[in-house]
This record gives structure tokens, sequence and C-alpha cells, in this order.
């Protein structure tokens, strides 16, 4: 259970602190509904990260089912996501794009806003402890996963366009919720396949509800409220007081609310600006760390592969390193899980795989990209800190907060970093909250019907429980919408065995218009596609 629990925080499940709600009614209230959930989130917990053995190695079976998935998309499209990226920039980039084109959004914003849902403290704290429990040899593995996931995206969000719905405001809905119910019940014809896929559609609808109001949006709302509390002084700080949080909660949810009233296309814009902004900020900070240390680049990447076969100085050995790395890959860019396909769902184009080759970017960007990034700045630092962290969890299992080993990393360089991993906090938590505030919504609808009245419902709640989440933890409802989301990947990827022959489809069908041009603009229209585009 142990080695269980700290791959659990592998994921960037952080747990954290209420904010001065330990006494008195709110913090009554919060302990009374933590006891009712423990059972619930123990149980579901227990079953969605349980751990298997095969041929003599232990991992969660969870992380089997989302790798195995993508190395079987993998092999069934042909390694899609190597031979066409050439492809997928062209599209991200418009050139195949016509302002008539179906849709809300552009591909680019279409990404961006699944992105802003992905990239997140995961990618901070998270890495902080694969690598801690994992060496320098997890980021490997890390980076294999997300190469591998990038086919399983492809194809969940090509099958999030097929089968959208347009409804009468001119607004798109897809996602899970529509694929699996129109999808098996076009692939498995009669009364069976329609119950079948409604069902199906019902449970990701609820799971994604369920995890939009508590990971998407209080634990992310905590997080930013803790980070702020830090850098300003702790509790004795300008905004330790017991009613800052609340302060606090309230400015998040009016930011966040103005925002998600204007719908998909105003997420979409904000998304496009904020995303590529924190990817710059970040990442930037990163290359500082790692060019005050160049001559030790060399080192650092013999390390990565090195240890990435041999596991040395690991719990668990190679093993130990394996699983570790695709735990917090196959857990940072959601491949699979069914969440960014809604967001996909929403772009502007006529043929549904222009979207799953643009959305394969993801998980490079989240999990090739940054997840590496700031493993290589925790690899190259070498902080005495990450050393210590290490030298603990080999010796008694416990592990260090991942905030901490990351923001040493960077101290070593930069004294002035925990400033800007406050900003970085805020921003990643307040994209976070705004895109999952649409998967829900999207799920809310389904659930409940899409009209007016039911849309703006849902945006107050969702608001509300940014107030609440600020100032309490619910720590025991956090656990179990974190188990309730990777249950979605159970019933999402066995939609996507089913419906893999129709995205097939469609990848031929959009490969033929590129032979014949007629793609792009309708007056200047590109000339077209040559066989190395196409892929």
């Amino acid at each position: 259970m142990a080695q269980v629990e700290a791959l659990q925080q592998a994921l960037g499940s952080v747990r954290f602190q209420a904010q001065g709600s330990e006494e008195g009614f709110l913090g009554q209230t919060e302990d009374k509904i933590n006891s009712l959930f423990e059972p619930l989130a123990k149980g579901l917990g227990d079953f969605v990260f349980a751990e298997v053995t095969v041929f003599g190695i232990t991992f969660p079976w969870i992380v089997a089912w989302l790798v195995v998935a993508g190395a079987i998309f993998t092999l069934y499209f042909g390694f899609i996501q190597f031979r066409s990226i050439k492809l997928s920039l062209n599209l991200l980039r418009g050139r195949y794009s016509r302002p008539d084109d179906p849709g809300e959004i552009t591909h680019f914003q279409a990404l961006s806003s699944a992105l802003s849902g992905t990239v997140g403290l995961g990618n901070i704290a998270g890495v902080g402890v694969a690598i801690t429990i994992g060496g320098a040899g997890a980021t490997f593995w890390m980076m294999l996963c997300g190469l591998l996931g990038m086919a399983s995206k492809f194809v969940e969000c090509t099958l999030g366009v097929r089968y959208r719905d347009q409804h009468e405001d001119g607004s798109f809905s897809g996602g899970p919720m529509k694929y699996l119910s129109k999808g098996l019940a076009e692939r498995l014809p009669g009364s069976g396949g329609r119950m079948l896929g409604k069902v199906m559609a019902g449970l990701a609808a609820v799971m994604i509800l369920l995890f939009g109001i508590g990971g998407g949006n209080m634990f992310q709302a905590n997080q930013t409220v803790t980070q702020i509390r830090n850098v300003t002084g702790g509790e004795d700080g300008a905004l330790g007081g017991s009613g800052s949080a609340l302060v606090m909660g309230i400015i998040l949810a009016v930011v966040v609310g103005a925002v998600i009233l204007g719908g998909i296309k105003s997420i979409g814009k904000v998304a496009g600006k904020l995303v590529p902004g924190m990817a710059i900020l970040y990442v930037g900070a990163c290359l500082i760390v790692i060019l005050a240390n160049v001559t030790e680049v060399p080192a650092a990447f013999g390390s990565i592969f090195h240890e990435a076969f041999t596991g040395e100085g690991v719990v668990g050995g190679v093993v130990g390193a394996l699983i570790v790395g695709f735990t917090r890959a196959a857990f940072s860019n959601e491949a699979g899980l069914g969440s960014a396909p809604i967001a996909h769902s929403a772009v502007k184009t006529r043929y549904p795989v222009t979207e799953g080759l643009v959305a394969l970017v993801g998980p490079f960007i989240d999990t090739v990209v940054v997840c590496t990034m700031t493993a290589l700045t925790i690899v190259i630092a070498d902080s005495g800190f990450w050393n210590d962290a290490k030298a603990k969890y080999a010796a008694d299992g416990t592990t260090a907060d991942g905030v901490t080993v990351t923001s040493s990393a960077f101290e070593t360089v930069l004294p002035w970093f925990p400033k800007l991993l406050t900003v970085a906090v805020v921003l990643f938590a307040v994209s976070t909250m705004i895109t999952w505030s649409y998967y829900g919504q999207k799920a809310w609808t389904h659930l409940f019907g899409k009209t007016r009245t039911s849309e703006r419902i849902y945006q107050s709640v969702f608001c509300l429980f940014i107030v609440i989440g600020a100032v309490l933890t619910f720590g025991s409802v956090l656990d179990f919408t974190d188990a309730v989301l990777f249950l979605l990947a159970l019933v999402n990827i066995v939609g996507l065995y089913f419906l893999a022959p129709y995205v097939k489809q469609e990848l031929a069908r959009f490969h033929t218009a590129l032979r014949s041009g007629d793609l792009g603009p309708r007056r200047e229209q590109p000339a077209p596609a040559t066989a190395d585009e196409i892929g």
C-alpha cells in the first residue's frame, strides 16, 4: 500500500492544507463530509489504483490499461504520431482551414484549450515526486509513454469531432458522451448497441462532472491560495488571516466566471494566449537553469538513459523507474481518458481526423516537452534537497513534497524562483479551472439538458465551488474524484477499441482530399499535399 500511495503522489494528486478551517463550524462541516466520503474514496481508489503482478512485475493496472492502449493504437495506425507530425503542424497553422468550416474555434485554440486542462501543477509537483522515486531514468519512460499517448489522443479526438452535435444556437457538443452513445449504436446495430452506448455515455458524463467540480476546480483553487499565502509570509503574512482565503476564492471565481460565461469561444481565446504564455514562462525558467549548468547536460542525459535500463539507486530497479515514469506520463497528458475530446470537438473543420492530427501534439507538449524539461532541470541542478529526498525514500519510503523538489532545483540558479512559481501555479490553476468548467458543463447538459437556464445554474455552482475549494480541502472528496477520473479510462478506451475502424475511414477520406487539393481557402487553395506531408 505504501508503494501505491507513493505512486498516487507521482500522479500529481498533491494534498494540501485547509485555509484556517481546522476549528469551528467550517472545520466541523469539512470533517463530517470527509468522514462520509472516506470509505467511498478508499474503496474506489483501492480498485482504480490496485496493483497487479505479471511475470514478476508489479504495477497499477490502470497504468497498463492506458499504456497498452497507446501501444496498440500506435501499431494499428502505423506510427501516425511520427509520420504525420509535419501535417499536424500545418493543420495547427491553419493551412488547410476555411473560414466557413463548421465549428466554433480554430485548431490552435482547440489545442490550447485542451492543453490548459492538462498542463498544470502535476507537471511541476508530480514530476518532482516521480524523479525522486524513480530516479533520472524515470524521465526516459515518461517520454516514451508520452509518445505512445499521442496515438490514443489522435483516436479519441477524431471520434469527438465525427460524432459531435450542432445545436440550434450554433454551438457544438462532443466528447465521450457523444461518440460512446452514437458510435456504439452505429458499430453494434440493434437495441443492445444503443443501450450499451447510452449507459457508457451516461457513466462518462457523471465521471467528468464529478472530477470537474473536485480535481478540476476545488483542488486548483486551494493550491492557488496556498501558494500565494506561502510566498507572502505564510500564516503570519499579509494574507495569513482567516478571511483572506475567502477573498482570494471570490476573486478567482469572478475571474473564471467572466471567462466561462462566454462559452468555448471565450475559453479558446483566453487559452490561446494563456497557454503559450505559461509555456514560455516555465520552459524559459527551465532553460535558464539548464544553460547555467550547460557543462552538466551530457552527463544528465547519460544518467537518464543509463538509469532507465539499470535503475541504479532506485527502489525496484529498472522496473521501479519504468512504472513511475509511465505513471507520471499517463496521468499527466490524460491521453485515453476522454476529457480532451470535449474541447477538440468544437473545432472548425469538415474533416474530423484533422483535429485528431492536431490533438496528438498535446501529449508531446505536455509530457515530452514540459514534463521532460522539469525532470531535466531537477537532474542537472542536482540539488542537495533532491539527493536527501531520494535517500529518505530509499530508507523508509517517505516521499518529499514534489513542489519543493522542483523549486529547490530552480533555486540553485534562481533564488527568486518561488515568486515565479507562484505566478506559474496561479496561471496553471486558472487555465485548468476554465477548461474543466467547459468539460463539466458538457457533461451537465448531457445529463440535465442543454438550456440557457441549465447552463447558468451549472456555471453558478462551479464558481461557488471555487470559493469553497479556496477555504476548505475536502481531502477525501478529492481522493474520490481523482479515482473517478481514471475510472473513466476503463469506459472510454473500451469504446475507442470498438470505434477505431471508423477513425481509419476518416483518415482515408482526408488523405483523398489532400491528394486532390480540395482543402484550404476556396479562392486560394494550396497545391495538393505531397506524399511527405501526408505521411
